[in-house]
């Protein structure tokens, strides 16, 4: 028998292709395995965001593998190991064009069937008459093309750093982004206020700035809020921060050619429960619509059945946001869960939330949902079944270009000129 005989250089490929292989395989795990700490939960929330790149991955392992895959046991396992990262990785792509339907779907349901009208991809124009869009809208709930490359930086125009309220001496600012070439004629652009997340005890205005970009290239000036932090400052410090913050842009309104009669508000995770405890709460000021990115709906709920695992021991974080558990502080509990309101009438509202989320459940978004379709709400609930919490901090990936392809839709809907019935 005569045994070929295998040199440095074919055994170098078969290691390469295996590390390659078990490398995919790990980072791919996590699209199926919650991460049971908070220095794991970023591979828990990005690895299915980059299933492109980890679908790439293992292939190029596997290539990698072939040539001596006859003569190699190594080659051999690195061919499996990367077939069943493969299968890990494309997970979310195979999944991707049923959850788009359906989130389509929704949205014509819920919005009616001429809701299509509302959303007509802008033109440019030069003409002094109406507002000029610098940027057109996503055609496409996913463009392959984008899962390989950055999340692109549109052009607009940025104002920073503007103090709006100086509660217990501590200046809080607001960013506006603006599309960069506005209309001569002076038509007045809708509103989208933008409030970031951070479990309320951190973040800053500049978050998401790419995100805020996106939109002012595409008609709406965008005001990106602050507001004070746990544990130093409790809830309602926040809501009244919010609303201090609202008040600044009604007033501040026509420096930014802003047509604060169709706004719009938005947050992510402890952003987007401000925005909605701002839009639904007794007082509120009227608006078009609010969109929660995998908000907090019900605290008392999430206090007393927490996720499992719970990488950021949700427990810990309400305590610190409300001053203590729901046994010793039930009002705060309840009036600060925007489900409290749902039994009101209430603007429209957009709830994106995953499926694998493991700080808010998904539960919680159709808990929402079904709480403001029993009292008439006009709601829209897109649920995507791969997601973890903060889907979106990966913006190109398949939830984040989505999300980016539903919200373009529901803003566009919410602040279409004749609709002021549509305000709270």
């Amino acid at each position: 028998m005569i045994v070929a005989h295998r040199g440095p250089w074919a055994r170098i490929r078969s290691r390469g292709a295996l590390g390659f292989a078990l490398l995919a395989l790990m980072l791919s795990l996590f699209i199926v395995v919650p991460a049971p700490t908070r220095l794991l939960l970023p591979l828990g929330v990005g690895a299915p965001e980059l299933s492109g790149v980890l679908t790439l991955h293992a292939i190029l392992a596997m290539l990698a593998a072939m040539p001596d895959v006859r003569s190699s046991r190594m080659s051999r396992w690195a061919l499996g190991v990367g077939a069943i990262a493969l299968f890990l990785a494309i997970s979310p792509l195979v999944r991707f064009p049923p959850v788009a339907r359906a989130a389509d779907a929704t949205l014509q349901a819920t919005l009616g069937p001429a809701y299509a009208s509302d959303f007509a991809p802008p033109q440019r124009s030069t003409s002094g008459s109406a507002p000029v869009v610098t940027a057109l809208a996503r055609t496409a709930p996913l463009v392959i093309a984008d899962l390989f490359r950055p999340f692109a930086a549109d052009s607009a125009r940025i104002t920073r750093d503007i103090v709006f309220a100086r509660p217990s001496g501590e200046a809080l600012t607001m960013d506006v982004y603006r599309p960069m070439i506005g209309a001569a004629g002076g038509a007045k652009l809708p509103v989208l206020v933008q409030i970031y997340g951070g479990a309320w005890q951190r973040g800053e205005p500049s978050d998401f700035a790419e995100f805020a970009r996106y939109f002012a290239a595409r008609g709406y000036v965008v005001f990106a809020i602050d507001y004070r932090h746990a544990p130093q400052y409790r809830y309602p410090a926040q809501l009244e921060d919010v609303r201090a913050a609202l008040a600044h842009i009604a007033s501040h309104a026509e420096e930014f050619n802003a047509d604060t009669s169709r706004m719009v508000l938005l947050g992510r995770s402890a952003g987007a429960h401000l925005a909605m405890l701002a839009a639904y709460s007794p007082g509120a000021p009227p608006v078009r619509g609010v969109i929660s990115y995998y908000g907090p709906v019900d605290l008392t709920e999430g206090y007393r059945h927490p996720p499992s695992p719970d990488p950021l021991r949700v427990r810990d974080v309400d305590a610190a946001f409300l001053g203590g558990s729901p046994a010793q502080q039930p009002n705060e509990y309840r009036e600060a869960s925007p489900i409290t309101y749902a039994t009101r009438r209430q603007p429209p509202t957009l709830l994106l939330y995953g499926g694998r989320d493991h700080i808010v459940e998904a539960r919680f978004g159709r808990m929402l949902r079904d709480a403001l379709r029993d009292s008439g709400n006009t709601v829209v609930h897109v649920e995507i079944p791969w997601a973890e919490h903060a889907f979106d901090a990966v913006p190109n990936g398949p939830s984040g270009q989505l999300a980016r392809y539903v919200t373009e839709r529901f803003l566009a809907w919410a602040v279409s000129p004749g609709n002021q019935s549509r305000m709270k």
